[in-house]
């Protein structure tokens, strides 16, 4: 079994070598990686590359997934698609976002039709990085999430509302302790991604 795992920094999250999609740094996918070779054979990947918006996972699909081969492939994709537009007016419409995430869905589904696919909406909570402009970022990242929870049911595909389970987390520690500034996770952030993915595969 081949797992891939695709995205921006979240995913990420300190690769040491970008060429090598074993090279699965240290967030959700190094935990799951533990969990899921612990329990038998399996191969896992991880292609997120810091600052990535859905254009750049369109550039680089054929290279980092389709010749690739997943048997499950994870994309989590988004909030960059808003934060680039507010730090340097370089982000992604929501049209285009969607257009071009269902470019990726189709591409993926025709080259690899037995592959499971798995979508993780795109969150956003209070912190340093997000507060300066907060009405703003909530709204457009939850416009993505929203496209990416449609996608999800019009390819019939599987969904993770993320933002479901931070805002869940929030109710009983404070957000420091899911975040660093608002995007990124702390450690225990990534082991909420991490049981999210989990409860979505069981």
């Amino acid at each position: 079994m081949r797992y891939l795992f695709q995205g921006d920094s979240i995913t990420d999250c300190k690769r040491e070598n970008h060429e090598n999609p074993y090279a699965t740094g240290c967030g959700y996918v190094r935990l799951l990686e533990a969990e899921l070779t612990a329990k038998g054979c399996c191969e896992v990947m991880n292609c997120g590359i810091s600052g990535s918006k859905v254009t750049n996972l369109l550039a680089r699909w054929k290279v980092d997934c389709l010749n690739l081969r997943p048997d499950i492939l994870t994309i989590l994709i988004g909030v960059n698609d808003v934060w680039h537009e507010l730090k340097k007016q370089s982000g992604v419409s929501p049209a285009l976002f969607e257009e071009v995430y269902r470019i990726l869905l189709r591409e993926s589904r025709e080259t690899l039709p037995e592959a499971r696919m798995i979508l993780m909406g795109a969150y956003v909570i209070r912190g340093s990085a997000t507060d300066p402009d907060w009405e703003t970022f909530w709204r457009e990242v939850k416009i993505r999430r929203d496209i990416t929870c449609g996608l999800a049911e019009e390819f019939q595909l599987d969904y993770i509302d993320l933002q479901q389970a931070f805002d869940r987390a929030q109710q009983e520690f404070p957000t420091k302790q899911w975040t660093v500034d608002g995007i990124h996770p702390t450690a225990a952030g990534h082991w909420l991604i991490a049981q999210a993915w989990k409860s979505c595969i069981e």
